[in-house]
């Protein structure tokens, strides 16, 4: 960065961004659907009794709405000519930095708003940082400071808001020539002594479905107990491999790093007449339909845990 430039946007700290009124009074409308949205259940901002029976008097606005009262509509239009405020962008925008991410705000108290008030802010571009590398991209801070008062003049708060301008495709990234780090470990099942000897038959490629020694039905997922004869005792059977899609997903989101995405998951109809959970594989995400054939084949994820996996038959 050179001096000239930092000089340049150097010039706009201390200058008046803007005011802005606000186009309603603190009212109960918002204050509710402000409340239910965050699940903040303080009667204070809701309940007229128990507010005015609280040190407050009366009903208050939670103080994390303070910028919401003072908020531009989505269809609001700048008037003609800018503030110094977008002349910094515009300064900032011709030199690179295009793309604008907010960082933080910081937010003091003065009182409590109540029902009835009426806001106004004033914005000052309070500092702008030299150029820093985020990984982001490179960049500089800009934070302006917002002074709320009502309409009479009475100071409210403040609050110092703050952004990042920045050159997009700068961003931090791994050298190439570094080791990229190794992947995590696929999540552990949650082994107990019902469902151990089915892991212990995966890792040596062999499904197995869980029998009940006395009236002979299949389950899964392994459990203590027969369902239908309420028996205990239980023995094993090696499946097939063969079955159909009963149903599925594709998981894009959230993703876990010990994960390919798009992820497609079934829900495998196996021909003994159980089911179960698996990963689908052999194909594009797209191309999976219910009743589809599948095959087993075995996924081996690491020294310590098997699972199976099902893809199309080939017909």
């Amino acid at each position: 960065m050179s001096i000239d430039f930092y000089d340049q946007i150097q010039k706009f700290v201390g200058l008046e961004a803007g005011t802005q009124d606000g186009h309603d009074e603190v009212n109960q409308a918002m204050i509710r659907h402000w409340v239910e949205a965050m699940g903040d259940e303080n009667p204070v901002y809701v309940d007229a009794q128990l507010a005015a029976e609280s040190i407050h008097g009366e009903r208050i606005a939670p103080p994390v709405m303070l910028q919401a009262w003072v908020m531009r509509g989505l269809k609001h239009r700048p008037e003609s000519g800018g503030s110094p405020q977008d002349d910094l962008m515009n300064v900032l925008d011709g030199a690179g930095f295009t793309s604008v991410v907010a960082t933080n705000c910081e937010q003091e108290y003065d009182r409590m708003l109540h029902l009835g008030d009426h806001l106004r802010t004033r914005t000052i571009i309070d500092s702008i940082s030299d150029e820093k590398q985020t990984a982001l991209g490179t960049g500089h801070f800009l934070t302006t400071r917002v002074e709320y008062e009502t309409l009479e003049g009475e100071p409210v708060g403040r609050m110092l808001f703050r952004i990042l301008k920045f050159k997009p495709g700068t961003g931090r990234s791994v050298s190439t020539e570094e080791e990229s780090p190794p992947r995590p470990l696929r999540p552990r099942p949650a082994l107990n002594r019902d469902n151990q000897f089915w892991f212990e038959a995966a890792k040596e490629h062999r499904l197995v479905i869980q029998k009940c020694s006395d009236c002979g039905v299949l389950r899964h997922p392994p459990r203590p107990r027969c369902d239908k004869c309420g028996s205990y005792e239980h023995g094993a059977v090696e499946a097939s491999g063969k079955g159909t899609i009963y149903s599925f997903v594709v998981i894009h989101y959230p993703q876990v790093p010990s994960f390919d995405y798009p992820l497609p998951v079934g829900l495998i109809a196996l021909e003994e007449g159980t089911r179960l959970v698996a990963d689908l594989t052999g194909a594009e995400a797209s191309e999976f339909k219910i009743d589809m054939p599948v095959i087993l084949e075995w996924q081996d994820l690491d020294p310590d845990l098997t699972l199976p996996a099902f893809r199309p038959v080939k017909l």
